[in-house]
């Protein structure tokens, strides 16, 4: 693809920031084994009336369409959109590939979410080529080993990486040299700035500030006398200032899956077999990243919005659901009577280690090895033949299939 940019004939050996970013990421996964939707408008999320849109296509984003966005608003905008449940162990996957494509290029990678991370490449211009080069190769290599495509931004900051990123999309490549970052900043609307978002944008409109320019020509001390401290903080950025240094991620601290009802419920069997749902879907989270988890979390929201967690430790390191599952009715149970229905449940693993690095000790009757070798039976066939082809029987026709309305078989 051509480089997106009037800057595209300057290099710049001191842009060695790359913020790399999937083109609709989830989308672009499930259109992997759905080619014939490929130019369509299409959303990844559950079609139940209360669940939010995961992704969109850029065809279904023309009509107003975006992430988070409830999914009824998101279907009167776009109501030919295909939708598709999202199949959350296949995203693991990929992400887990695009880190080992980084990972190839440099250590220095922070990841920010499974589809986004900021690269520092300095330690890699000798070897690799320049940072152009370099952001190509990235592209390449991740179209070329996934079937998705990324867009690149490459600048000397976290910041105008960033920027630059959003810029390219999609499936393009943005460079802004050292020299020209200031110049090119100024050509953006103040919304380009970290921090700004409505509120602020329409404080600062009425002060006449509408483009980053205007930010970084106003006097500090007025910006921190309308903004606080975030004042000073927009002025800095305004003139291309950030030192942040990119800092490789740590592992996970926790994962987990959550449900909203399309109706609030109040059935303890109807809420015990969401979360035998949920803990599926984060075992195999768990196991797709290689992690066991010493403690599970409960949260319940209730129907007035108000929200409890309740956690335990493990007895011992897990990957299973039936261990997630277990110890997630226990916490359900301790709860005793409940004030409200239940609009939201969900599940979390927390307390994360390697697998390989765990000591795993069994018990005599093996019940709880038999339930991880079943699990990861279930993961092959359906890593094979796609999700849900293998399911607890409890989930094959289960009551809150009819009862929130999700179709026999959906994935939460």
């Amino acid at each position: 693809m051509p480089v997106r940019s009037d800057l595209a004939g300057i290099e710049d050996a001191d842009c060695t920031i790359l913020h790399v970013d999937m083109d609709a990421f989830y989308v672009s996964v499930e259109l992997l084994s759905r080619p014939e939707l490929q130019g369509k408008a299409v959303i990844a999320g559950s079609p139940s009336g209360r669940s939010v849109v995961l992704s969109a296509s850029y065809e279904a984003r023309r009509f107003g369409v975006r992430s988070a966005m409830p999914m009824a608003n998101a279907m009167r905008l776009c109501p030919h959109a295909v939708v598709l449940e999202p199949h959350h162990h296949l995203y693991a996957e990929v992400s887990a590939s695009i880190m080992e494509i980084f990972g190839a290029v440099t250590p220095m990678v922070e990841q920010l979410s499974v589809d986004e991370a900021f690269l520092d490449i300095a330690g890699s211009i000798r070897r690799l080529g320049s940072p152009r080069t370099i952001g190509e190769l990235i592209r390449t290599t991740i179209h070329r080993e996934l079937g998705i495509t990324a867009s690149v931004g490459i600048a000397s900051t976290k910041f105008v990486a960033k920027i630059a990123s959003t810029r390219a999309k999609p499936d393009g490549l943005l460079l802004i040299p050292a020299a020209r970052t200031v110049e090119y900043l100024h050509t953006l609307p103040v919304s380009a700035l970290w921090g700004v978002g409505a509120k602020t944008q329409e404080v600062l409109a009425r002060l006449g500030i509408r483009t980053v320019e205007d930010v970084a020509r106003t006097p500090v001390s007025v910006l921190q006398r309308t903004l606080g401290a975030t004042g000073a903080h927009v002025h800095r950025l305004a003139w291309g200032k950030d030192p942040r240094p990119v800092t490789v991620s740590r592992q996970e601290k926790s994962i987990g899956a959550e449900e909203t009802f399309a109706t609030d419920v109040d059935d303890d069997d109807l809420l015990r077999a969401e979360l035998l749902r949920l803990a599926h879907r984060t075992a195999t989270r768990l196991r797709s990243a290689g992690l066991q988890t010493g403690g599970v979390s409960l949260k319940l929201r209730y129907a007035d919005f108000s929200t409890l967690t309740r956690s335990r430790r493990l007895p011992e390191p897990a990957d299973s659901a039936h261990a997630l599952y277990s110890a997630a009715c226990q916490l359900l149970e301790s709860l005793g009577a409940r004030p409200l229905s239940v609009r939201l449940i969900g599940i979390r693993a927390e307390r994360l280690e390697g697998a390989a690095g765990s000591s795993h000790q069994l018990t005599i009757d093996r019940q709880d090895d038999n339930w991880r070798l079943a699990e990861q039976a279930l993961d092959k066939v359906n890593g094979k033949f796609g999700a849900s082809m293998v399911l607890p029987a409890r989930l094959l026709k289960s009551p809150s299939d009819t009862r929130n309305g999700r179709p026999p078989n959906g994935q939460p």
